[in-house]
């Protein structure tokens, strides 16, 4: 199933939570998704009118503050699809970073511009797993309740993987010196 197709599931499991208008939802995909998952508005409403189309989702049209907003719900029809999708293996899980790619073609400008990438990379990370520890900080107090349990899950597979790469950011650094040294 195509990553697009994957989109129907990210909002039928936000919407699992609580009733959003695609503005929250997008929030959610900048802030406790973005570590492992992405999303634009283009990508949200379209998703959304399909969704709703199939009757996966309903939505209401409410005044808040003056302003018209849309609120998505899910419903019975949407929480059976979520539940199936869920109990399938994962089709792809795949790492996609534009600073590898540079470093596989880095021979074109050689060692100083390699290191530039991993210290930028580096930095990156060191920033994102401070937000992870904050996350994980706050999940931990509240692992009573269930959803937070699943939310602990990811967020230190994320903690794991961002402290992997830091140390070898620091052993790429260490063998661009040794190489540059010969």
């Amino acid at each position: 199933m195509a990553n697009a197709k994957k989109m129907n599931y990210v909002l039928l499991g936000l919407l699992s939570h609580e009733p959003l208008t695609g503005y929250e939802i997008k929030k959610r995909l900048n802030t406790s998704l973005r570590f492992f998952w992405g999303g634009s508005y283009g990508s949200i409403y379209p998703t959304l009118n399909e969704l709703e189309k199939s009757g996966q989702v309903i939505k209401e049209n409410t005044i808040s503050n003056g302003r018209e907003k849309i609120i998505y719900s899910i419903t019975e029809k949407g929480t059976s699809c979520l539940r199936e999708w869920l109990k399938n293996p994962a089709e792809k899980d795949e790492l996609r970073y534009e600073t590898l790619l540079k470093l596989f073609f880095g021979n074109e400008n050689g060692f100083e511009e390699t290191r530039k990438h991993i210290e930028r990379f580096e930095e990156k990370t060191k920033s994102e797993l401070q937000i992870l520890r904050l996350f994980a900080d706050n999940l931990f107090n509240c692992l009573d309740e269930d959803t937070h349990k699943y939310y602990y899950l990811t967020v230190t597979f994320g903690i794991k993987t961002y402290e992997s790469y830091l140390l070898w950011c620091q052993e790429a650094k260490e063998l661009i010196e040794r190489w540059e040294s010969k």
